[in-house]
């Protein structure tokens, strides 16, 4: 399969837009996320302006947009990153697509952008992202116990984390 990532441009927003906002995507996302159109613009905007600080990238399979994923820097001094908005359209689950850009995003941030370390956390009703997460290298550190009103109720996060030296070579 080739899969490949790159920055959002401005032509990626209807996509972005329809996928964030997707009756089988929407709920697994941080609920303060950006799904109006012009704030996707905004974010593109953004990414554009601090390639160092903040990313919102496509995914793509064969040439074809199959997904958005992004960070922002957390913390300059320690150079962590905080992980986020992975959405893969339904149409291309199931072929660890996911596995593979989470990958190719690990390597950008760790060796063009010099981070340290990459984090993030993740709904504890969201198995489905668990096990990406771990199938892409992350580390399972914590909990915490009812952080988010989510979809009418409390939800725990569960927290990620991955060292640039864990970082296998492939």
């Amino acid at each position: 399969m080739t899969v490949s990532i790159r920055r959002a441009r401005l032509e990626d927003a209807d996509f972005l837009f329809e996928l964030v906002n997707h009756e089988d995507v929407e709920p697994y996302l941080a609920a303060v996320g950006a799904k109006g159109h012009e704030e996707i613009v905004a974010e593109i905007s953004r990414s554009d302006a601090e390639p160092d600080a903040f990313g919102v990238f496509v995914v793509e399979s064969h040439g074809k947009r199959a997904g958005t994923m992004r960070f922002e820097r957390g913390n300059a001094r320690s150079r962590i990153a905080n992980l986020g908005g992975l959405a893969v359209h339904p149409d291309f689950r199931g072929a660890k697509l996911a596995d593979t850009a989470a990958r190719l995003l690990q390597r950008h941030l760790f060796d063009d952008l010099g981070y340290h370390r990459v984090q993030m956390e993740i709904y504890g009703f969201n198995e489905r992202a668990m096990r990406h997460a771990e199938r892409a290298g992350f580390t399972r550190e914590g909990v915490r116990r009812k952080a988010y009103w989510r979809n009418d109720e409390w939800v725990d996060a569960v927290l990620y984390g991955l060292l640039a030296d864990e970082l296998s070579a492939e």
